[in-house]
């Protein structure tokens, strides 16, 4: 592994990323939950019921990549596909009670892990870090 001195930024940027995603997958580990299944119960937790396509702008996937992760966690039990009740044509997606109790523990543990994590940086530098990773994310 290159010295930290001599590590691009792009290094730099993806050895974090990949830590993350390894704490993520450990956090996720008691549930048995892929993270891209977390993050639409996260969704769904937070926002209430949504229209298949309303989610994928949320998660920033295609259509069928949603109907996929909507699938698997129905098959879990966590969400449920009921009637629009503004337009009988369209479906809306909403957590179950278990999909709710299992995305507030996987919140709380997520933002437990976040907290650990950053803990290193003050708060002028998180506050920093955030500006600069969504001035990137765009």
């Amino acid at each position: 592994m290159a010295d930290d001195e001599e590590e691009t930024l792009p290094e730099t940027f993806w050895g974090v990323a990949h830590q993350l995603r390894h704490l993520r997958k450990e956090t996720l580990a008691p549930w048995d939950i892929a993270p891209s299944h977390a993050r639409a119960l996260g969704v769904l937790t937070r926002q209430g019921p949504l229209r298949l396509n309303e989610l994928s702008e949320h998660l920033r996937i295609a259509a069928r990549s949603t109907t996929e992760v909507v699938d698997a966690l129905q098959d879990r039990g966590l969400v449920e596909r009921r009637p629009d009740p503004q337009d009988r044509r369209a479906t809306l997606v909403a957590p179950t009670g278990e999909g709710t109790r299992v995305g507030e523990a996987i919140r709380a543990s997520r933002d437990a892990e976040a907290e650990a994590y950053f803990s290193i940086l003050s708060e002028a530098e998180r506050a920093e870090l955030a500006g600069i990773l969504r001035k990137l994310r765009r």
